[in-house]
């Protein structure tokens, strides 16, 4: 729990009475997000005034239910970082995750790092393993792993999905840590030829493993050089010079301006970073180009249990991009990867 910017501490809280469509969660792990670091460090407002309990990716197994949730006790799941109210408006249009009553762990209401949570359980998605030590499908993770898939994986996914992006398109992303790491992974099993550009070497020369067909080192090359760049391997794999899906997950000034510029004729740019800079473009490419920009906020419950299925079918791989830490480093935890020092994404495991 924290006052935000203040060191993190320990508190122990009596659990209340459940509403009726909430359930309880024992926390099997909780990943530790960019956004986190935007709330703590950075001033990013929470909807919820400090005193807040941080973290929004979480897996656990349900310990108690209201009267109309009775069916997740005992059950292992991921709880969605976005969880929509499903009876407004905006949610029987089918577009939950701008719901103006939705609930995010960390944000609206207490999140993950804790030993439990309480949530509504209408949106929960169900994970087929006996208990937190059990391997899922496979991939050889286990639920505390599979917390990241709460955003990390489907905030990607959807993007991806509302890219329109098809098999043989080019989908280039900008900032592959992550959220970007993961979306190279999603893309490429969706058939796409993928690009990642980042200025970590050791990101990159990962994601040429893991589903990057070219990488690109903005230290090295200015943006001219990276647009020609690109021209080429398009050339070379007789793919589409139009149409570009390009994906902004850098949640950085010049991530977001480098996106922008590399715009071409039909291209659809995908704002899934966040950063409070601000930046100055010239918003008439888009219609030279005849080009759209789109924002994502999340994802929609719906897609989760699509992630699933790549991540027990192994087309996306979690165990190289994860790191367990136990839940009383979280101050040690934050400090390292403020200052970049850890490669994998943290998920901080309850140990008390």
């Amino acid at each position: 729990m924290t006052s935000l910017g203040q060191p993190m501490r320990r508190e122990e809280i009596s659990v209340p009475s459940l509403a009726a469509g909430d359930v309880l969660v024992r926390v099997a792990g909780c990943g530790v997000c960019h956004t986190d670091l935007g709330f703590f460090y950075d001033g990013v407002r929470t909807v919820k005034s400090p005193f807040l309990t941080l973290g929004h990716e979480i897996s656990g197994v349900v310990e108690a239910a209201g009267a109309k949730q009775g069916y997740w006790i005992g059950k292992a799941v991921i709880i969605p970082a976005v969880l929509p109210c499903g009876e407004c408006d905006l949610c029987r249009k089918g577009r939950g995750t701008i719901c103006r009553q939705q609930k995010m762990p960390g944000n609206h209401i207490d999140g993950g790092f804790a030993s439990h949570i309480i949530v509504p359980g209408r949106y929960l998605c169900q994970v087929p393993v006996h208990d937190e030590s059990t391997s899922f499908g496979q991939s050889g993770v286990t639920l505390r792993e599979l917390s990241v898939v709460a955003d990390a994986v489907t905030t990607p996914y959807q993007a991806i999905k509302n890219s329109g992006l098809t098999t043989n398109d080019l989908a280039i992303f900008i900032g592959v840590g992550g959220i970007g790491g993961f979306g190279v992974q999603i893309a490429k099993a969706l058939g796409a030829a993928v690009v990642a550009i980042d200025i970590d070497e050791r990101k990159l020369n990962l994601l040429s493993q893991y589903g990057a067909d070219l990488i690109l080192d903005p230290k090295a090359l200015d943006k001219k050089a990276i647009r020609q760049a690109l021209q080429n391997f398009v050339k070379e794999k007789s793919l589409s010079p139009f149409e570009w899906k390009i994906f902004e997950t850098s949640g950085t000034k010049a991530g977001q301006e480098l996106a922008f510029g590399l715009l071409t004729h039909g291209a659809t740019l995908s704002v899934v970073g966040f950063t409070m800079d601000t930046l100055e473009v010239r918003l008439s490419n888009l219609m030279a180009f005849d080009a759209r920009a789109i924002g994502n906020w999340g994802c929609d419950p719906k897609y989760y249990p699509e992630v699933l299925q790549l991540v027990q079918q192994g087309q996306i791989k979690l165990a190289s991009f994860v790191q367990i830490f136990p839940l009383s480093e979280i101050n040690n935890v934050f400090e390292r990867v403020h200052r970049r020092e850890l490669d994998k994404r943290p998920v901080l495991v309850p140990d008390f």
